[in-house]
């Protein structure tokens, strides 16, 4: 997973991802930000201590975690069909591309440390 931290004047500090991974950098940017990077390690120590996966979920992405990889889905790609059932005059699907990606548990973890370090300037 390659990816580079970026300080936007306009929008702050930001992730540039692959487009495959684009989903987690949405969360990144939009979910987690400065405010919420405690929470999320301390999600890692709770899941690196026990064999259940746990669940943090987001206002528009979900994280799915557990000992071996860590799964980010969009709301969106839960929509019900009856949902999705008023747009089908204007022939318009719903792209599940970029709504779900995932990482290894190992991987996480280096991007949240990595985002820790630069979001407190280190």
């Amino acid at each position: 997973m390659e990816y580079q931290f970026i300080r936007d004047p306009i929008s702050g500090l930001r992730i540039k991802i692959s487009s495959e991974h684009a989903v987690i950098g949405r969360w990144l940017n939009e979910e987690i930000g400065k405010d919420k990077i405690a929470m999320v390690q301390a999600l890692i120590a709770s899941v690196a201590r026990s064999f259940e996966p746990l669940t943090l979920q987001g206002q528009e992405i979900d994280l799915i975690l557990n000992k071996d990889e860590a799964i980010f889905e969009a709301h969106a790609l839960h929509q019900d069909s009856e949902d999705l059932f008023a747009y089908q005059d204007d022939e318009l699907m719903l792209e599940e591309n970029g709504l779900s990606s995932g990482c290894g548990f190992e991987d996480f973890v280096d991007l949240i440390n990595s985002w820790q370090e630069f979001i407190t300037g280190r």
